[in-house]
């Protein structure tokens, strides 16, 4: 099951180019939108914000402090500046905690295949996650892929084997795959098999970057 953080917020009164003040004083413009309140326009401080980001990604959720009202929300929409990376806009979707939603979630392998140690075949990946759905505070942060299941070559799983439990639906197309063994053919493709590869495992959040940060905003 996901964490959940904390981050307090302040109402904002101000719009349009007029953020760009905002964000020179280190300030975040953003919403919070969802199906029982009326959108609530706030600014956040970016650096507790960007933390929060970092650790909770869009699949945990954040306790959203705003003006002394707590609201359940999940990153839904990040807005960066194309080229320095700083957050110029978020959106928050505030959730029904008895009712469910739809979210992607990131798909982390774990442990090694009995056939890539042995050199008998190469890790082939498909997809990096997959879409589910389950009341908020069912959501996982990740989804485990258990490689020592692949003991031989053409070995594989697919979404379709993936067991989450009864609180848990997967959305995704059964037949996606994720991942298989497939044969080494040249001495080439077994020396490459041996190198280790570095894969990020950052959770990950819808991002849109802008160019300039002058941009109107809602």
């Amino acid at each position: 099951m996901a964490e959940t953080y904390s981050i307090e917020a302040q109402v904002r009164t101000v719009f349009g180019k007029k953020c760009g003040a905002l964000r020179r004083q280190g300030l975040v413009p953003g919403v919070v939108y969802g199906p029982k309140i009326t959108p609530i326009h706030i600014q956040i401080p970016e650096r507790p914000l960007q933390v929060t980001l970092l650790k909770a990604g869009g699949t945990n959720l954040i306790n959203l402090s705003v003006d002394g009202k707590t609201h359940s929300v999940l990153a839904r929409e990040v807005q960066r500046h194309v080229i320095r990376g700083n957050v110029l806009h978020i959106d928050f979707l505030a959730v029904d905690m008895a009712a469910k939603i739809r979210t992607t979630v990131p798909l982390r392998f774990v442990n090694e295949s009995p056939a890539v140690i042995a050199r008998l075949g190469t890790q082939v990946t498909g997809a990096s996650n997959v879409e589910i759905e389950s009341l908020p505070g069912d959501l996982p942060d990740h989804i485990a892929i258990d490689m020592s299941a692949l003991v031989n070559v053409n070995d594989s799983i697919h979404v379709r084997d993936l067991a989450l439990g009864d609180r848990i639906e997967v959305v995704s197309e059964p037949d996606e795959m994720i991942v298989r063994i497939a044969a080494l053919t040249t001495q080439e493709e077994v020396d490459e098999a041996t190198e280790e590869e570095e894969v990020s495992t950052e959770p990950e959040v819808i991002t849109r970057g802008k160019k300039e940060e002058e941009e109107d905003e809602v």
